[in-house]
């Protein structure tokens, strides 16, 4: 199995609904078997710290989708999302299923 992390921020897909919901839409249509976004509190891009939840802070929040297939799943659906959704640093994890 390959575990795939998309990390981004809160942006928006063409203004119009958060990115984040917009991945995990095109998740459930290509089948995966789960998706799991999680916001985070603090997050570091190499250039500067982001503090979303800093009183006054209008840093955008970091965030990870995580989701899990059989490798040729995984790698299919990430190929069709990066031809539309270029933003996001993607790795992949292969890992094993525990019953």
């Amino acid at each position: 199995m390959l575990q795939a992390q998309i990390f981004i921020s809160a942006d928006h897909w063409k203004d119009e609904i958060p990115l984040f919901e917009y991945i995990m839409q095109f998740l459930v249509r290509q089948k995966v078997q789960g998706a799991t976004v999680y916001r985070g509190r603090l997050g570091f891009d190499g250039k500067h710290l982001s503090r979303p939840n800093d009183l006054f802070s209008f840093d955008e929040t970091p965030m990870v989708i995580s989701f899990i297939d059989e490798e040729e799943k995984v790698k299919s659906a990430l190929t069709l999302l990066r031809k539309e959704v270029k933003s996001g640093f993607i790795v992949t994890n292969h890992v094993d299923k525990w019953n």
